[in-house]
């Protein structure tokens, strides 16, 4: 499913139109994405976790010459599946 999918799912169910089903779906990663970018956690009771995880530098290689190189330091979206969810996928 894509983004297009699921704005025509979103608007079949809620029998909201196409566009305002689309600006839902925005909304709603706008909403997400704003929080996480703050540091907070989203919490969606039944469904799952958003929340950010912070990864230390390291050091790697280069796939081409093999020589060493730094991975700078990052923050990494993480989602973590609730117990409504698993239960609905199993």
């Amino acid at each position: 499913m894509n983004k297009n999918d699921l704005i025509s799912a979103v608007a079949s169910s809620s029998g909201l139109s196409k566009s305002d089903s689309a600006s839902a779906v925005e909304g709603v990663f706008d909403a997400i994405t704003q929080a996480l970018s703050k540091g907070d956690d989203v919490r969606l009771v039944g469904f799952g976790s958003f929340s950010v995880a912070k990864r230390k530098a390291s050091t790697g290689r280069n796939p081409r010459t093999g020589e060493p190189m730094t991975i700078k330091a990052s923050n990494q979206p993480k989602f973590k599946a609730g117990k409504g969810l698993k239960d609905a996928v199993n």
